[in-house]
């Protein structure tokens, strides 16, 4: 199937690895130039390489924390006219309701939920003035089923999911789509901390924490990179045209909901 993105240029933050990167690959896959970013310079350039030598796309590699107005700055002058903004950054810690503070929340809105806002609101009118965009947020199954370890990441996310449910349909007639997609786990680094912390919190070893973790799993696996990464450049395609402002699961099953 050809998702009629050939020549477009998308910029991916947080793309060095995991999820990121997983969709920085699928939108190469179909030919889209890319301005992936990273906080780690040597591995976002291994990165870039890997995806210029892989796919014959243009990569111009950003190391930023987009985090940051100094590193969304400077993704934005790379990104140029973009034509797909793929929203992403490390959630925020894990622990229990007592440990955060009013600092903490704040953190947390500002990588979670204003950074992409922000990024939103630069690059979003351009789109509309061209006549087609495609903004991909990624956020968590969190925003549906809320995790107890990580009211943080839950109380941000469900801020930002709101704002693109009412953003979305003002700019739809537009040309341009907005959703978010909701992992749930994954085989990321973001995962393997999750599970070391349970590990520790429980007093047992990082084998048995995932173990149990997955006994519990709808389909026993974490899902991959890969599979995320398809699912984004899927909701950023020709075909997906008329899908905007709706939250997507890609959980593996994990959500138990009939809607």
């Amino acid at each position: 199937m050809d998702f009629g993105l050939k020549g477009k240029t998308a910029l991916v933050c947080a793309s060095s690895a995991g999820l990121g990167r997983g969709c920085a690959e699928a939108l190469a896959g179909e030919g889209v130039n890319l301005v992936i970013n990273g906080r780690t310079e040597e591995t976002l350039e291994a990165t870039a390489a890997d995806l210029r030598a892989r796919f014959g796309v243009e990569v111009t590699a950003v190391a930023a924390d987009v985090t940051t107005e100094e590193g969304r700055a400077k993704l934005l002058e790379a990104a140029g006219e973009a034509d797909i903004l793929v929203n992403n950054a490390g959630g925020p810690p894990p622990g229990t309701w007592t440990d955060w503070e009013r600092e903490d929340f704040i953190k947390a809105l500002d990588a979670n939920m204003l950074t992409p806002i922000a990024l939103i609101k630069a690059m979003v009118p351009g789109m509309m003035e061209r006549g087609w965009g495609r903004v991909v947020n990624i956020t968590s199954r969190a925003v549906k089923a809320p995790i107890p370890a990580l009211g943080l990441s839950n109380s941000a996310r469900a801020g930002l999911t709101g704002y693109v449910a009412g953003t979305s349909r003002q700019i739809a007639r537009s040309g341009v789509t907005m959703n978010n997609l909701l992992p749930g786990m994954h085989d990321t680094d973001r995962v393997k901390k999750l599970d070391q912390n349970a590990a520790d919190t429980q007093g047992i070893s990082f084998d048995e924490a995932r173990k149990k973790r997955l006994a519990g799993s709808v389909m026993g696996r974490d899902g991959t990179a890969e599979e995320f990464g398809a699912a984004c450049a899927f909701l950023c395609s020709k075909q997906a045209a008329f899908i905007t402002g709706q939250n997507i699961l890609a959980d593996g099953g994990e959500v138990n909901a009939t809607l």
